[in-house]
């Protein structure tokens, strides 16, 4: 081999070298950043889902309860702020006492890989100022809003005032 071959084999060996290693390190560098962003505090976020709502057939004219379970799947708790009801003028969020009183609360924790449960003779939703009178098989749509995440939507069916969920 010449002198000038012997020289382009070897400034091309380099420059090949040189982008392997420049590959190698910015895929190091991604891997290691996608990893930091992951075990982050802000990669920890509420998951929630909705299962198992109602609104009781109501007694009165102008209130009912609500119930659902909310159910967070995330590494970071939540809390529902407020409902609102195509049913109702207003839904106030109230919790039961150990005296069995019922009082307003502002919100309701969702603790990060728990629930919330809504149920009849506990925490539960007020609906007042009904805006018509449901009958069982009607529905009711509910929108929740949270602290962290974004509000849901979810309609629930009437029950009768016997009802009992299951489980």
């Amino acid at each position: 081999m010449n002198r000038r071959m012997t020289t382009a084999l070897i400034a091309a060996t380099a420059a090949t070298a040189a982008a392997l290693t420049g590959c190698s390190a910015g895929t190091q560098a991604a891997t290691a950043d996608t990893t930091a962003r992951a075990a982050s505090p802000a990669a920890a976020v509420p998951v929630l889902k909705v299962t198992g709502g109602y609104v009781r057939e109501p007694l009165m004219k102008d209130m009912a309860g609500g119930y659902v379970t909310i159910v967070n799947t995330g590494r970071a708790d939540d809390r529902l702020t407020s409902v609102t009801s195509d049913l109702a003028a207003e839904v106030s969020m109230h919790r039961t006492t150990a005296a069995g009183q019922m009082e307003p609360v502002t919100s309701f924790t969702i603790p990060a890989g728990g629930r919330l449960v809504l149920a009849k003779g506990g925490n539960h939703l007020m609906l007042m100022n009904l805006r018509r009178m449901p009958a069982v098989g009607d529905t009711v749509t509910f929108q929740l809003h949270f602290a962290k995440s974004a509000p849901l939507t979810v309609r629930v069916p009437v029950q009768p005032t016997s009802y009992v969920p299951k489980g």
